[in-house]
């Protein structure tokens, strides 16, 4: 019989694997990309309070979480998308065509709560369009949605043409502009906050949501590593859609307005957030607190800017740097970085 020597058992603290991450943990979470939005936020947030007037009011505080909230709703799957090396730029498209879609049932007699869900359905199909192609095809998500965008941007505007449907419950509509209470922050934001955890924890604390960094940082590494890629980027192509929908039968019912072109642009403003918030646009790295961020900071300079009289066309200006800047922002601290270590291995 073969003996079994056990006198070499290795110490569980022999066996522990610490991980050196470089700097403390505190430097990790205060000097990290989203710290500097969050500050970003607060230091634009108070500025604004000061000089522009009335910005610091619930009223206005109100209006700027209502026009935030369709980019906030569809940043949240965005991130997935970013974060797994892809992207999606029919959100607004779909957007458009479930707000149609909402009006032309709603016209027709259908109850608005079953008109909904089939906008939901439209935004699922959409969505399963996108990661078709992209998984099972195998195109690239830029060709793929760029075509998309103006597929569903068509085939709304090919239901209306240029009429809006504009009769609506009065409840529904109410209910999405109304306040909780004297505080000026809509009602609606306990869906967004709802989404947001539903998100976050999706995203940072379940296997898929490893599986989509794995997946922007090397598809390759990532399906060796157990990760199915295609049902990966499939589910979150399908959470795109679904949420723009979703944002599209708010849109409607917060304007009021079933149209063809609605949304128009509004991909711009979501990507500038997500990028904005620390995504990298490569994939494989973000985190969603500072998406979230993200939203709001565009969201608060867009308000005070309005407010201050600065016209449409330099707040998209504006907004378009910011998408610059948070696509060349990660490569020039990384150049940065990466000189400084240069520089000391060859004082060493």
């Amino acid at each position: 019989m073969t003996s079994i020597d056990v006198s070499k058992e290795v110490s569980p603290a022999a066996a522990r694997v610490y991980v050196d991450y470089g700097r403390p943990a505190w430097q990790r979470w205060l000097l990290s990309r989203e710290s500097a939005v969050i500050a970003g936020l607060i230091v634009v947030a108070i500025v604004a309070s000061l000089v522009v007037p009335n910005f610091g009011t619930t009223t206005t505080l109100g209006f700027l979480l209502l026009d935030a909230t369709p980019i906030l709703l569809i940043a949240l799957p965005m991130t997935l998308v970013i974060v797994s090396g892809e992207i999606d730029l029919s959100v607004a498209s779909t957007l458009g065509l479930s707000s149609v879609t909402l009006g032309v049932l709603t016209k027709a007699g259908w109850p608005i709560e079953a008109a909904m869900v089939v906008c939901l359905v439209v935004g699922l199909v959409a969505g399963a369009i996108n990661g078709f192609l992209v998984t099972v095809v195998g195109l690239p998500s830029l060709a793929v949605t760029i075509g998309t965008l103006a597929l569903y941007r068509g085939i709304a505007v090919g239901l209306l043409g240029t009429t809006a449907i504009t009769d609506f419950p009065l409840f529904w509509q109410t209910l999405v502009q109304s306040r909780i209470g004297q505080t000026g922050i809509p009602l609606v934001m306990v869906l967004v906050l709802v989404l947001i955890i539903v998100f976050a924890v999706l995203l940072h604390f379940t296997p898929y949501g490893r599986g989509l960094f794995a997946l922007g940082l090397s598809k390759d590494t990532a399906a060796f590593s157990g990760v199915n890629v295609n049902r990966t980027k499939f589910i979150a192509f399908l959470l795109t859609g679904l949420v723009s929908a979703l944002a599209g039968i708010y849109w409607t019912l917060r304007y009021g307005s079933a149209r063809g072109d609605n949304a128009i642009g509004l991909e711009l403003s979501v990507i500038a957030a997500v990028l904005l918030g620390g995504v990298s646009i490569f994939g494989g790295k973000g985190a969603l607190h500072g998406v979230i961020a993200g939203v709001l900071l565009i969201g608060v300079l867009q308000s005070a800017l309005r407010l201050a009289n600065v016209s449409s066309d330099a707040i998209n200006i504006i907004t378009g740097v910011l998408l610059i800047v948070s696509v060349l922002s990660p490569r020039v601290v990384g150049w940065i970085r990466a000189s400084r270590a240069s520089r000391r291995r060859s004082r060493t």
